[in-house]
């Protein structure tokens, strides 16, 4: 039986194994411990029930206006547990919670050459909005692509109307 918990100051020590795959984005210490502080209801755990971390979303409520969304920061599940439908369950959780904040849209940044992951954002309804050339930086750098879905209160899905052209990371808001 998974169990969804809050995420603690305490899994940061038991969280390597999920960060440690080459797709997700590992942080600073401090940076997790930012999202915990500021915004502790959008950072859940996946636990099983031996205490291991199966995988873990990290996410935050921003923006003003039409423009206030829920945005996934961070979505990992360990290659122990894919394929079960916890991302799925992680993601569930983190809409919900910007239902509740009365969101317009949850959005979200993935690799363009991640294609499983691209295929199971579209499965749960989420539309490729825009290209961000060389988002992620390496080498060489990747494209990303902001993916969107509209909550309800985005009535006339204005939110997950694609643009038509790519943009540069600092034109991101």
């Amino acid at each position: 039986m998974t169990t969804l918990r809050p995420f603690t100051c305490n899994d940061m020590f038991k969280f390597n194994k999920v960060n440690l795959d080459p797709l997700t984005e590992t942080y600073c210490l401090a940076f997790y411990m930012q999202y915990l502080a500021h915004w502790p209801e959008y950072f859940q755990v996946a636990e099983s029930p031996s205490g291991e971390i199966m995988g873990y979303i990290m996410g935050k409520a921003a923006g003003h206006g039409e423009n206030w969304h829920g945005h996934v920061t961070a979505l990992t599940v360990s290659p122990d547990y894919r394929r079960l439908g916890l991302a799925a369950t992680l993601m569930n959780f983190l809409e919900d919670v910007s239902e509740k904040k009365r969101c317009y849209f949850v959005d979200l940044f993935v690799r363009v050459s991640n294609k499983v992951a691209i295929d199971m954002y579209t499965k749960l309804g989420y539309i490729v909005y825009r290209t961000v050339l060389e988002y992620y930086v390496g080498d060489p750098d990747e494209d990303a692509y902001d993916m969107r879905k509209a909550c309800s209160r985005d009535v006339h899905r204005k939110s997950v109307i694609p643009l038509t052209h790519p943009v540069r990371p600092d034109e991101v808001d």
